[in-house]
């Protein structure tokens, strides 16, 4: 796990599988920062880790897993610097999408 020394700088990720099959999440960072989760379907993922680290996922095509989209960790981010905060009674969702496939995007955009 992510030290309480890098605590303060860690972000606050979101993945959600938007997709109708499993995949599998594996971020690396500085200082032997791993995790690897794996996301069903339509599930949401939040995670800490590292600014520095790579996003990976990871889906099943015809011939096994395939590396499917490879993010970096301040892409993922919930949290923005210099916009005010959600009001507390708002759910904590993001309203951004990141991604590169399409397939799986990091966030899906909220209804309007």
């Amino acid at each position: 796990m992510y030290g309480m020394e890098g605590a303060m700088d860690a972000l606050l990720c979101s993945y959600r599988n938007c997709s109708e099959r499993m995949r599998i999440i594996r971020c690396c960072g500085p200082g032997d920062f791993f995790l690897e989760r794996v996301v069903f379907p339509f599930e949401v993922l939040t995670f800490y880790c590292p600014p520095a680290s790579d996003v990976e996922v990871w889906a099943r095509d015809s011939v096994g897993v395939a590396l499917s989209e490879q993010l970096s960790a301040e892409a993922m981010a919930m949290q923005q610097d210099g916009l005010p905060p959600l009001p507390e009674w708002l759910p904590k969702v993001p309203s951004r999408a990141v991604g590169v496939n399409g397939n799986a995007s990091s966030v899906c955009l909220l209804p309007h």
